[in-house]
């Protein structure tokens, strides 16, 4: 816009230039007054800009320009207005230089600006709308894959649940065979269990409403419901617990014992210790196992994540875990330190009590 200006005005200054020299040669012989100058150059004005004629000492001779002219640039902007100074070779009627000033270029250039935001906004808009429509086309049998994995997975679980409950059942009634080999049979039953529990937690979209519940007693329960599974590893458990309220859903709390006893029980080694405590609403859970790498203690609460390769699971545990906690506000903290063990410290919101 700038250079175009530029031009125009030049050109515009050319063609008055023409005009003055084409009245000098028909005034040649008797030659022209100062009045009629000025009423010839008042009147010469032919376009849009603002006009200064000036003689060869720079001396204003007919202007409409207040300003003071740059004579020793043939272009320039200033304040956001465009000036050009046209010096001819030759001086006719007294004028050597005409000026010209333009206005208008930072509303244009303004203008401008607003147009090209526009087009901008209309053209992401349509690339939006395109875009949405293309995506739903294209990712539409994505989605469908995905919902029928779902629902797949869904119906699996589901049909787990009924054999798993049935071995839990029968190796309660079971009478006369062998000890262990029963307690071996309960333990890998409750540990199906568990792993069941984890895989139906994001299934199930269901909300449990919450209640102020004894959480000392919850776990005192989950760790007798898990007993074959640490017997089976000749695991020492010590409880300390003392009485605890907290304000959850009972299903969650449930999750969160199973899954924190789970990942004890599960690196831990034969003949190791966990132990458990319930104080001030901090639950401690404590193992003498594997413990964890530092690298990758930042990643084994992200869903399919594992420790250890080798100990199996699905990585779904301390996910669970994690997503309880954000939703009963939990704070949750870690300290592990490998070939050590593993603790594990959740401190709950203390319970505000209702006034009757």
């Amino acid at each position: 816009m700038k250079s175009a200006m530029k031009f125009e005005m030049m050109y515009q200054a050319r063609m008055l230039f023409s005009d003055i020299v084409l009245k000098a040669m028909l005034n040649v012989p008797g030659g022209i007054t100062v009045t009629e100058r000025q009423s010839f150059l008042e009147n010469l004005k032919n376009c849009r800009f603002k006009v200064g004629y000036y003689d060869e000492d720079r001396k204003a001779i007919f202007t409409e320009i207040k300003d003071n002219i740059k004579f020793n640039k043939d272009f320039y902007i200033e304040n956001n207005q465009c000036y050009t100074v046209t010096q001819n070779q030759t001086v006719h009627l007294g004028i050597k230089y005409i000026v010209l000033k333009e206005s208008d270029l930072a509303a244009k250039i303004q203008e401008l600006r607003i147009r090209i935001i526009g087009y901008l906004i209309l053209s992401f808009l349509l690339m939006g709308i395109v875009g949405y429509f293309l995506g739903k086309l294209f990712l539409k049998p994505v989605r469908e894959q995905i919902e029928s994995l779902d629902k797949f997975i869904s119906d699996t679980t589901h049909e787990l649940n009924t054999p798993i409950s049935a071995i839990l059942m029968t190796t309660q009634s079971l009478k006369g065979q062998e000890d262990k080999k029963i307690k071996r049979l309960e333990a890998s039953a409750k540990r199906l269990s568990v792993m069941y529990s984890s895989l139906t937690y994001r299934l199930e979209g269901k909300v449990e409403p919450s209640e102020v519940l004894c959480f000392s007693q919850i776990v005192e329960e989950r760790v007798g419901y898990v007993k074959e599974l640490i017997d089976s590893k000749r695991l020492h458990i010590a409880l300390d617990l003392e009485p605890m309220e907290v304000f959850m859903a009972r299903s969650s709390s449930h999750r969160l014992i199973d899954n924190l006893l789970s990942n004890a029980i599960k690196y831990s080694d034969v003949g190791d210790s966990i132990f458990i405590s319930t104080k001030d609403h901090i639950l401690t859970v404590r193992d003498t196992g594997i413990g964890i790498d530092e690298k990758v203690q930042e990643d084994i609460f992200k869903r399919y994540r594992r420790a250890n390769e080798e100990r199996g699971g699905f990585g779904l545990g301390l996910n669970i875990v994690l997503s309880i906690c954000r939703q009963y506000k939990i704070k949750i903290n870690l300290v592990s330190k490998k070939g050590e063990g593993s603790t594990f410290i959740l401190t709950f919101p203390k319970v505000k009590k209702v006034k009757k």
